[in-house]
């Protein structure tokens, strides 16, 4: 009776640190507006999985920070927004495609730095309009997409 309580508390244990683990790993966002139709739609919920602007790759979609951190951290009303990567570090700087970034001098974005549009331009605030997304303000990557989250049902 006791080694089966004791593995008991085991698995409890185990399942309590797998789930902080998920949680700081991974993070549901719910789609708000109209900067990335047609892809996502208002309503749409997303999840996003944490990782490093080393990992991230032209064409992914990521949530960033709306302001750096020390202007406007992100809160819970939703000072997130979602947008796909056009540059990395190390890839030259897009001017022609961002005109806030036609008189950086450096041929290619700075470590740390990420270059992000919206699919709908728009409708969309991003690196064509304020730059480059700075450091800190990454929060991960879209790795699926789930429909909206209070569809009404159709009759």
């Amino acid at each position: 009776m006791i080694s089966a309580v004791l593995v008991g508390a085991g698995l409890g244990a185990g399942a309590v640190a797998g789930a902080l683990w998920l949680r700081r790993r991974y993070v549901l966002i719910t789609v708000r507006g109209l900067s990335m139709s047609p892809t996502y739609r208002d309503g749409d919920r997303v999840l996003i999985r944490r990782v490093p602007v080393a990992a991230v790759r032209p064409g992914q979609v990521v949530v960033v920070a709306a302001a750096p951190p020390d202007v406007a951290p992100p809160d819970e009303h939703g000072h997130w927004l979602l947008k796909r990567v056009l540059a990395v570090p190390g890839d030259p700087v897009p001017r022609e495609e961002c005109p806030a970034l036609r008189s950086v001098t450096d041929p290619a974005v700075p470590p740390g730095h990420l270059v992000v549009l919206g699919d709908n331009p728009s409708r969309s605030y991003d690196s064509r309009q304020a730059g480059y997304i700075t450091p800190g303000r990454l929060l991960g990557v879209v790795t699926r997409r789930f429909g909206a989250a209070s569809q009404p049902r159709a009759r």
